[in-house]
């Protein structure tokens, strides 16, 4: 589950999201390859057009800023980390 650095782990983008609640936030989720844990994230859009932060493929984490999934989402999130790993480096642009 260590990532490159052995102080944090690799996860992957495997949800995005738009909040109902809130206008222009998005939520992103990162998983570990083994669908066990996640990190999600919230990014609040300035503006559709001005703002120029990339969501990247995957990104290294301290282990705890993680959580555990749901039982019933492990098997979704381990197939998508695995195959955004699989056809993508860790700082491709998603």
């Amino acid at each position: 589950m260590a990532s490159e650095d052995d102080d944090t782990v690799r996860v992957w983008l495997v949800e995005r999201t738009y909040s109902d609640d809130e206008q222009n936030l998005i939520i992103l989720v990162y998983a570990t390859p083994d669908g066990e844990h996640y990190f999600r994230k919230e990014r609040a859009l300035t503006s559709f057009s001005g703002d120029r932060r990339e969501t990247t493929a995957a990104l290294d984490v301290e282990p705890q800023q993680l959580g555990t999934v749901d039982p019933d989402d492990r098997e979704q999130y381990a197939s998508e980390a695995r195959r955004m790993a699989r056809i993508h480096d860790p700082d491709d642009p998603i």
